[in-house]
């Protein structure tokens, strides 16, 4: 089985300069241009036969100009939205900062202004990934659309690293990486393309 992540393209808030995560922006044009260009190498050189997807707005996007090359029927999971960053959602980083001081010693499994704990975000994306794999057989090649920092917790839950790990797998706007699981063993194939 092959997994393919791939990262929405840019979306409006990286022109607002605005913190995403789960406020809701589309692509952009030039964003819409990234993810065809990825998606037409994508069809050259991999036959993804299942495609899962974020349901925030710009990772479906992301996944509909990816299937225009498959045709397939998209399932989306509300498990692979961005991290639920509460209050901040939309805020320029001043506004954020000002509005709502980080707590450098927040313990992992704790959380504030409404947002989901690191912990929780980390067991969502375990949840998640065992449902796909579990769902798979051993010849499909799978595309999951989704968020940088989803596809970074994405990664910790693969290599089974430990829950409060602290390690950064980037990806850039419509960049993929490619895993693969035969007979049971994990392989990071390649990263951020």
């Amino acid at each position: 089985m092959q997994l393919i992540l791939l990262r929405h393209g840019q979306s409006v808030a990286d022109i607002l300069n605005v913190i995403e995560g789960r406020a809701d922006f589309e692509l952009t044009l030039y964003g819409k241009i990234q993810v065809e260009e990825t998606a037409k190498k994508l069809s050259r050189l991999y036959k993804i036969n299942k495609i899962y997807s974020s349901t925030l707005k710009r990772a479906r996007q992301t996944a509909e100009i990816l299937n225009k090359h498959y045709q397939l029927d998209i399932v989306y999971l509300d498990d692979l939205m961005e991290f639920n960053n509460g209050l901040i959602a939309g805020l320029t980083r001043e506004e954020a900062d000002r509005l709502y001081p980080k707590d450098e010693n927040l313990p992992f499994d704790k959380a504030m202004y409404g947002m989901e704990s690191q912990k929780d975000f980390r067991l969502r994306a375990e949840k998640v990934l065992n449902h796909i794999i579990s769902n798979a057989e051993e010849n499909d090649i799978i595309a999951i659309v989704s968020h940088g920092g989803m596809i970074n917790r994405l990664y910790q839950a693969f290599l089974k690293m430990p829950l409060q790990a602290v390690v950064s797998y980037p990806s850039g706007d419509a960049k993929y990486h490619i895993w693969s699981i035969e007979k049971g063993i994990r392989k990071i194939i390649s990263s951020n393309n």
